[in-house]
């Protein structure tokens, strides 16, 4: 599933569509009615988490790639896409994705201060909420996108590993300077991630997500699907401590 930076970078990719109508549309979503994109004008391309979204003038088209979605700019896979949209110079290509309308305006809709990409952050914000679940585990918390939107798994394994937390402590049980470093790191890790993935370097940067050993320890890693999310999940015992 994109995380919050690759939705980002889908969306600077895309800015040379902004002002332009498009002319054909197609594709095998049944949620919409993909014939109301026709002849629409792009006012502009936004991002909420891992939510592209294509601002029309009087809706906008909520794009999300779930577990297996992809898109193409330009070019086109050898499968039905989901959604086809045709412009004078050029096309974009959504695969295996959930596609909708939002009728209402947008800061209607979203929260953009809980954002982990956008300008409106805010981590006090936060750490407010965070206080307000004390039982939900840290490996569940960081997934929250009403928390920490943008943010998934490969955010969760990384960031606790940077703060040395165990993914099964309560957030209730974390000191307060280590809850204010796991909401600092949560904004960090994105702005890493982005940098590292536009330069083809990410995986080159993980530490524990996916990995064999500590590279601190240099013990086994271990491995299991924890929490509510039931998600993939690295950690060391011996470097991460488990607040209870």
């Amino acid at each position: 599933m994109p995380e919050g930076p690759s939705i980002v970078i889908l969306k600077n990719e895309v800015q040379a569509f902004t002002g332009k109508k498009v002319l054909e549309v197609s594709g095998n979503a049944k949620t919409i009615d993909i014939d109301r994109l026709l002849h629409q004008k792009v006012i502009a391309f936004k991002s909420w988490g891992k939510h592209f979204l294509i601002c029309f003038s009087k809706f906008t088209l909520r794009i999300h790639f779930m577990l297996f979605g992809s898109y193409r700019i330009n070019d086109s896979k050898d499968a039905k896409p989901r959604l086809s949209l045709q412009f004078t110079a050029g096309e974009l290509n959504f695969y295996s994705c959930s596609v909708k309308i939002i009728e209402e305006p947008l800061d209607e809709v979203y929260d953009w201060s809980v954002d982990v990409m956008s300008d409106e952050w805010n981590g006090k914000k936060a750490k407010a909420k965070l206080k307000q679940h004390p039982d939900m585990l840290v490996c569940d918390a960081i997934l929250d996108q009403q928390i920490f939107s943008g943010a998934g798994n490969i955010f969760k394994n990384e960031v606790l590993y940077r703060i040395k937390v165990h993914p099964l402590s309560k957030v209730g049980a974390l000191p307060d300077k280590v809850l204010t470093k796991l909401v600092k790191e949560v904004h960090n890790y994105a702005f890493d991630f982005l940098r590292w993935k536009q330069e083809g370097v990410l995986k080159k940067n993980w530490k524990v997500h996916t990995k064999k050993t500590c590279p601190d320890t240099g013990e086994a890693v271990k491995k299991a699907y924890l929490g509510k999310t039931n998600r993939r999940t690295f950690w060391c015992e011996s470097v991460q401590v488990l607040y209870e």
